[in-house]
């Protein structure tokens, strides 16, 4: 028998609010659906229901799907002006989600993402210094690591002086670090004397002579120049462009400005968003309770505020360190340990971050903390254990950002507390770097999703671009395989099924914003957000599937990008 679901429902959608955060369902009705406006046939669709079945085509309406099932029977519903597409055997799956996504890289700096050793950074810096007017800094966009580079390395300061002796350089790596040269470490004073600051690392050659490093905290000496893009609605359309053409239809932004979600909100309000945005306000730089309760003010905004096309999801904070401040129990390897003293960073220390959280709880906002080391997730459930004995957080979706190194003790604290884990894919770019640092034990455990999920606990998948580059097609290849790009593969113990991983990718990451009811998966009812690839990404040869590319993505039922060259075929009705 021939299997058909059908929508007879109204296009529009009732949002329900509960103590636990936003949650939706369609509105229904008994009068007969309208024609769909898009019908795509003999697909491989994969739905991503609470099955995991399949299908062969969809219909769309309203910006949602109205149907799913066999090709000859949603074919019939079409109308005379229904656009009815042949997928001719490609694969469809729901529209793929970034859980950590601070911007798209890119940007007006210095492009080191395709650079593949110290020369090639170099020669790239080199050929803007020479462009740049006396008094101006170069600066390099972050979305690079020095992972990719054949000599594994950093440029530091003694590289950067032979191709820019006069004129001041900062090398943005990530979101953590700096390396500056002589000509930057002098325009900002920056000297053996200078004292190193709370929460952050200036570090120093094995002569004892600054390298130019600045790390976490110490980034704050230097003030770089303001974007030439800005924070505006342009800008954001053009990188959200960008993330379509990958197949993101939703991503979260994790600790954005407030000037940021006005920008959105604009676009919201124009219509122009192409893709979904779950936005946590920005509270790194809150390090009292004062300063918490200012920021909060000054936002304007509140927890679970907007809709479907964006929402305030909560607040980000931080207790440590990115690749090279993750603060661990145990000493980083040498020479990286600095002589036996060196665990990392802890960017904010236990009594001021519990204050903050307790006081979040109080005000109902949902709190994420970026925490990378095992020491780090200590003081984060600590925080998050005190915040619950005075009001319950549990069923409110608290996350854990990155849990690079988790210890086996602290899952069943973090399954008491109800907790999520946000997890990206840094291992993919930095292998080769944090075997370096933590030694290969620590990096084969680096984020073990699959001991995340063995111990109960829900985890979605991004990446942190521009830490880690965008395409969350990579995201999909590195959990299922646990390859990097230079250092083979590490933790092959926490491979997880490609299952798994589409899921990651789509309706976990919708549970972990509350609104696994209204998107994440292709059903009758839901948001028609979709991605065509031009194979099957869950039988095809795991390879082809770091360089896959994108054939379309549809959000709400409307084309938001098409590959060069691909035209749909259209199919008779």
């Amino acid at each position: 028998m021939r299997r058909i679901v059908v929508a007879l429902f109204l296009a529009g959608n009732a949002w329900i609010t509960s103590a636990c955060g936003p949650t939706s369902s369609p509105a229904s009705s008994a009068a007969p659906a309208a024609a769909p406006e898009t019908i795509i046939v003999n697909a491989k669709v994969y739905t991503v229901d609470p099955a995991f079945s399949t299908a062969e085509a969809v219909a769309i309406a309203g910006g949602r799907f109205t149907a799913v099932g066999k090709t000859a029977d949603v074919q019939k519903l079409a109308g005379p002006s229904t656009q009815v597409i042949d997928a001719q055997g490609r694969t469809i799956i729901p529209g793929m989600m970034d859980n950590h996504l601070h911007n798209a890289g890119g940007g007006p700096g210095v492009d080191l993402s395709r650079t593949r050793s110290l020369d090639e950074v170099l020669k790239a810096i080199g050929e803007r210094v020479k462009t740049t007017d006396p008094g101006e800094v170069v600066v390099t966009n972050a979305d690079w690591h020095e992972a990719q580079l054949k000599e594994q390395r950093l440029p530091y300061r003694a590289d950067l002086d032979t191709v820019a002796p006069n004129t001041a350089v900062v090398v943005v790596r990530g979101g953590h670090e700096y390396i500056l040269n002589t000509a930057a470490l002098k325009k900002w004073n920056i000297t053996r004397q200078t004292p190193q600051p709370a929460g952050g690392r200036i570090t120093r050659d094995e002569k004892g002579e600054l390298n130019g490093e600045l790390v976490d905290r110490a980034k704050a000496l230097v003030t770089l120049p303001p974007s030439r893009e800005g924070v505006t609605p342009e800008y954001f359309l053009a990188e959200h462009r960008k993330l379509n053409a990958s197949g993101l239809t939703s991503i979260r932004y994790p600790g954005a400005s407030a000037q940021q979600y006005r920008a959105l909100q604009e676009l919201a309000k124009q219509g122009k968003l192409t893709i979904r945005v779950n936005q946590l306000m920005r509270a790194q730089q809150a390090v009292t309770l004062d300063q918490m309760k200012e920021a909060i003010a000054s936002w304007n905004v509140k927890q679970d505020e907007g809709d479907e096309w964006l929402r305030v999801g909560g607040v980000k904070m931080g207790v440590d360190g990115g690749f090279e401040g993750g603060w661990m129990t145990e000493l980083y390897e040498k020479p990286f340990d600095e002589g036996g003293k060196y665990y990392g960073i802890n960017t904010l220390k236990q009594e001021p971050y519990t204050d903050i959280v307790k006081e979040l709880n109080r005000q109902g906002w949902r709190v994420s903390t970026h925490a990378v080391g095992d020491a780090a997730i200590d003081e984060v459930l600590a925080a998050y254990e005190a915040a619950d004995a005075e009001k319950s957080i549990a069923g409110r979706r608290w996350t854990i950002e990155h849990g690079f190194i988790p210890r086996a003790d602290q899952f069943p604290r973090m399954k008491k507390l109800d907790l999520a884990i946000s997890a990206q894919n840094h291992l993919y770019l930095a292998g080769p770097s944090l075997v370096k640092m933590w030694g290969p034990k620590r990096a084969a455990w680096v984020t073990p999703v699959k001991a995340y999920l063995d111990a109960g606990l829900p985890v979605s998948l991004g990446t942190d671009s521009s830490v880690v580059p965008y395409p969350p097609l990579w995201v999909f290849y590195h959990f299922v395989t646990r390859d990097t790009i230079t250092g083979g593969v590490l933790g092959e113990d926490q491979k997880i099924s490609r299952q798994e991983a589409l899921k990651g990718l789509t309706i976990n990451n919708a549970w972990l914003t509350f609104e696994e009811k209204t998107k994440g998966s292709i059903e009758v009812g839901k948001l028609a957000d979709l991605v065509l690839l031009p194979e099957d990404i869950m039988t095809v040869e795991a390879k082809k599937i770091e360089t896959m590319s994108v054939l379309m993505t549809i959000v709400g039922g409307k084309v938001v990008y098409q590959q060069e060259g691909f035209t749909p075929a259209a199919a008779s009705k």
